[in-house]
């Protein structure tokens, strides 16, 4: 079980993905009550069956297109987006379309990958949850990992504004 840091703190997750197990589908799947992160492909077949739910989790992979639930980011609580390999950037791509252009306001994770050399980068983009890998130093991501450079030159989600611009 990952270690999640939220909000700058160490929290307890309740959020649990849907595996797909051999001989299921999207289709066929059994839909677990509770908090339930459900891929994509399960999203976009049981869409109906799902939408009354009170807390909906999303879990995009890196080949999933945010364009695909464009229409639908405000009836998720919580999206998460996957990290398969630390050399996998395509989730940076991901984080910050959902939250400039979809507007996404809710909880977007970081899974999978996560290490504490990336949380400064992926705060930037819009992730406000990271489930840190399995066995890495949880208080040292929290201490050193949001904040290795004093400031950011460019401007980003979480500053919009480059450094100049603040400066004058």
């Amino acid at each position: 079980m990952s270690q999640l840091i939220k909000n700058g703190a160490a929290a307890v997750d309740s959020w649990h993905p849907l595996e797909i197990g051999d001989g299921e589908t999207a289709e066929t799947v059994a839909l677990p009550a509770g908090d339930i992160l459900f891929p994509l492909a399960v999203w976009q077949a049981r869409k109906s069956e799902l939408a009354g739910r009170e807390r909906i989790g999303l879990l995009l992979q890196p080949d999933d297109k945010v364009e695909d639930v464009a229409d639908d980011v405000a009836r998720f609580a919580l999206i998460a987006v996957n990290f398969p390999k630390f050399v996998d950037g395509r989730g940076y791509s991901t984080a910050a379309l959902l939250r400039q252009r979809y507007g996404y306001t809710g909880e977007l994770r970081a899974v999978g990958n996560v290490l504490h050399d990336q949380l400064f980068f992926m705060k930037r983009v819009g992730f406000d949850s990271y489930a840190l890998t399995d066995g890495k130093n949880l208080a040292y991501a929290i201490e050193r990992g949001f904040s290795p450079f004093g400031n950011a030159y460019q401007g980003a989600t979480d500053q919009p504004q480059p450094y100049f611009r603040r400066r004058a």
